[in-house]
């Protein structure tokens, strides 16, 4: 994508400079602090490691001119201080806090989702109750808000669990897509630091900058949330456990505004979580493996706009014969099967022409009157069949602009299906039922 953050960035430093020097510094304020928010996003899809080193040389220069006008402004706004002209230094341990504040936004800001996924709810196959359940929870409070009153209230939290490969994730790229609300993605990567205590203040951060989203309307997504809010035990770090701790404190938001704040979390290992962390994802959704006709959906999805000669019968026999499988698998399925007929072009001794095109002979080995190749032969001899119309030849013979791949048939399915096409076990969907059963709900 372009890089439009950095040029939006310059702009707005330029029109900050000229608020600074005309003593606008309220206004200059504001301007720094849209500037140093886009160069953030802009250094995320940065490539060029010079212009890497140079924007960030002249962001510590712009984000400590911010920091001196903030205190000027708050000294200037407080009656019982003396109003001082701007200074070129600071200090104290004010500003080191405002430092720490600032860079762990900065981290966070690449978890804001600025771009919508383009995932709507039609295109995730099956899943109805686990939409409906996003949908009461997400879509009905800011569209209807009459809906909400008195003591009825969204869910805060919800749990999307089940088989890998389910659809937990893309759900997540529906809602984010969907949803009119600030929409951040995490994961332990941009939460967990190697500093002591850098870990619980991320989170802390992470949940301020979810709560002051206009409107007080925000998503937290974290994927593989068992990674950070697994099952607490005596030998477990302290950091893990401050992390769960700060999890825990935040999720509650004891003393804190929580507007519309949604925490949307999603694991393959439902029973590793925290008994207290389970509980604060108050509505838990099974994800199950598709079922028939979400799976003949999905072949139809991936299959796309790819020549193939499958009919209506034939989709139906592909989602009868793919039981067990999960959404991923059936895209590996898929994918498989697209590639039989370049392993078609790239095992054929024989072409026949089509229009201006080549391609493999379906005929051959089985025409009788086709000509065989001899090492007698003379060079050039044509080998074209009387009866077929053949043309022997293998695939480096071609010119690559006359070749075409046969259209994807059934039999490439099934020369796919004769191997092992699933991931998941039956002893693991048997404790994806036992945990559903004890703690969840069904999500098909």
């Amino acid at each position: 994508m372009e890089n439009k953050f950095i040029p939006d960035a310059i702009e707005l430093v330029s029109k900050a400079i000229t608020a600074d020097n005309e003593g606008e510094y309220e206004k200059a304020l504001s301007l720094y602090r849209d500037a140093l928010g886009r160069f953030t996003m802009g250094l995320k899809y940065e490539k060029n490691d010079a212009r890497r080193k140079l924007i960030l040389e002249r962001v510590e220069g712009y984000m400590k001119r911010a920091e001196e006008l903030r205190d000027f402004v708050n000294k200037k706004n407080d009656p019982s201080n003396k109003q001082q002209p701007v200074s070129n230094s600071g200090g104290g341990d004010d500003d080191d806090n405002d430092k720490e504040k600032m860079k762990h936004r900065a981290a966070l800001n690449s978890a804001i989702v600025t771009e919508k996924p383009n995932v709507k709810w039609d295109d995730v196959a099956g899943l109805e109750q686990a939409k409906d359940s996003l949908k009461e929870t997400v879509i009905l409070p800011t569209r209807f808000p009459q809906l909400f009153t008195g003591k009825r209230r969204p869910f805060k939290g919800i749990l999307l669990y089940g088989p890998p490969g389910t659809g937990k994730s893309y759900l997540a790229k529906a809602v984010a897509t969907e949803a009119d609300s600030t929409f951040f993605s995490v994961s332990s990567s941009d939460l967990v630091s190697k500093w002591q205590g850098e870990s619980e203040r991320l989170v802390r951060t992470l949940f301020e900058m979810a709560r002051e989203s206009p409107g007080g309307r925000a998503i937290v997504f974290v994927d593989e949330v068992d990674s950070l809010c697994g099952s607490r035990s005596e030998g477990e770090s302290d950091s893990g456990r401050r992390i769960k701790t700060e999890f825990l404190v935040q999720m509650d938001g004891v003393g804190k505004n929580s507007g519309n704040l949604l925490i949307l979390g999603a694991t393959n290992v439902p029973w590793e979580l925290d008994a207290a962390i389970r509980r604060r994802f108050e509505k838990r959704v099974y994800i199950p493996l598709p079922e028939r006709e979400a799976r003949t959906y999905m072949a139809r999805l991936h299959l796309g706009d790819t020549p193939n000669s499958l009919s209506d019968e034939d989709f139906e026999r592909l989602g009868e014969t793919t039981t067990g499988a999960s959404g991923s698998d059936i895209a590996v399925l898929v994918k498989e099967a697209l590639m039989q007929p370049l392993k078609t072009c790239q095992k054929a001794q024989q072409f026949i022409p089509y229009g201006q095109f080549l391609m493999p002979c379906e005929q051959y080995p089985n025409c009788a009157q086709c000509p065989p190749k001899l090492s007698s032969d003379k060079p050039g001899k044509d080998y074209t069949c009387n009866a077929c119309g053949a043309v022997r030849m293998g695939l480096w013979d071609i010119p690559p602009e006359k070749l075409k791949a046969p259209d994807v048939a059934f039999c490439d399915f099934e020369k796919v299906l004769r191997q092992a096409f699933t991931s998941v076990s039956p002893e693991e969907l048997l404790q994806y039922d036992e945990w559903t059963e004890q703690f969840g709900q069904e999500g098909a």
